[in-house]
């Protein structure tokens, strides 16, 4: 196989920008950005994430069962490069972003426009990123879009002309 066709054919694959959340409650905290991400199923309302196998944020997930996903903004750029890199918590903020507890425990990103909790329902370990499959138990709209809901969320596409994921 051609790896640069396989690459640039696999960039053109649209993903939206999202900040995957989890607290396992003995204190590990995690927050990644994540883009491999898309519902399954209508009843019961499932999502699935594709999560780096070898990143805190999964072992955390696994550990807690559940973990939420924050919708980021079209014009929430920094907030999606604020987890590009392992998160912290300092002062109350994860990562130097406000947040309050879900229904699950799961953090919540107080300006993110919207987000769901999840139970992890199964695991599908194959390749890098594994497969979390999560069935949503609570949604959270803090600021409704004005439009298409598609259409307010930030996309890959809008971080930059060198910023790509996949492939």
């Amino acid at each position: 196989m051609n790896n640069d066709a396989k690459k640039t054919t696999l960039r053109m694959i649209p993903y939206g920008i999202y900040v995957l959340t989890a607290d396992d409650g003995k204190g590990g905290i995690a927050a990644a950005t994540v883009n491999f991400v898309m519902q399954s199923s209508f009843a019961p309302p499932l999502v699935v994430v594709g999560v780096k196998a070898d990143s805190g944020a999964y072992q955390v997930v696994k550990a807690a069962g559940k973990f939420a996903l924050n919708m980021l903004g079209k014009d929430q750029k920094p907030l999606a490069f604020a987890f590009f890199r392992p998160a912290d918590v300092k002062e109350g903020k994860l990562s130097g972003q406000a947040y309050r507890p879900g229904t699950t425990g799961a953090p919540i990103l107080t300006e993110a426009p919207a987000a769901v909790e999840c139970t992890v329902k199964s695991i599908l370990a194959e390749g890098d990123h594994h497969i979390v499959i999560g069935e949503v138990v609570e949604a959270h709209l803090m600021k409704p879009p004005s439009g298409r809901p598609d259409a307010a969320i930030l996309e890959m596409k809008d971080l930059g002309e060198n910023v790509f994921y996949g492939g």
